[in-house]
């Protein structure tokens, strides 16, 4: 089977960069503002993370079954992914926006020395990527 082959990796894969341009799409709307930055960056709505992961589990359950092996351990991965992005990542998120509070108060912080805020994800980005990777494994996967 070649790579091309692998339905898992497409759907997965696919899920991906539907997510990270829906938060393109997003901010577009949302700020009236084009910035392409978020096609390959973390944090937002859809999680891209949980879009990959549930696609991933997803099509692996389609293709393999239930009590598969595959779908064990992309089903175990999506779990740890999807709680890790709710929880250490986005508290991460949270500090560095604090730190960056601190850091503007004083007036010689260049911007570059900033810190990534867009780290983690609320429940809703969580579940939005979800149910993205779901779709999109669902569809890939019958066509």
């Amino acid at each position: 089977m070649t790579l091309l082959q692998n339905t898992c990796l497409i759907a997965a894969l696919l899920a991906w960069a539907i997510a990270q341009l829906c938060k393109v799409l997003i901010e577009l709307i949302a700020h009236r503002r084009l910035d392409w930055q978020r096609l390959t960056g973390d944090g937002g709505m859809p999680s891209g993370h949980s879009a990959v992961v549930t696609a991933l589990a997803v099509t692996a359950l389609l293709q393999y079954g239930a009590a598969s092996f595959q779908f064990a351990v992309s089903a175990i991965l999506a779990m740890v992914v999807m709680h890790d992005a709710m929880g250490v990542r986005w508290q991460a998120g949270q500090h560095a926006r604090t730190i960056n509070e601190l850091l503007l108060k004083r007036s010689d912080t260049p911007p570059e020395e900033l810190l990534e805020e867009l780290l983690g994800h609320t429940p809703l980005q969580v579940a939005a990527g979800a149910l993205l990777g779901a779709l999109v494994a669902i569809l890939y996967t019958s066509l």
